[in-house]
């Protein structure tokens, strides 16, 4: 389980990313379900948008995102 101080640093990366970032953290991120979102539903999703399915996708998973990876 994430810990709340976790969860704090993740929801402040992803404030910080744009669209380029998160659409590449979709591709690459392990998830323990299936992802499969178009290009299309990608690209047109705001990007607040895009951010909270991200950070959904990363509790459900109990998984962080590569950080590395940021801008």
């Amino acid at each position: 389980m994430l810990a709340s101080d976790q969860i704090e640093e993740l929801i402040c990366v992803l404030s910080s990313w744009d669209r380029e970032m998160l659409v590449a953290q979709f591709q690459v991120f392990r998830s323990s379900f299936p992802v499969d979102f178009t290009p299309t539903f990608l690209n047109d999703l705001p990007v607040e948008k895009l951010r909270h399915v991200f950070l959904a996708m990363c509790l459900q998973n109990q998984r962080l995102p590569e950080f590395g990876m940021a801008a």
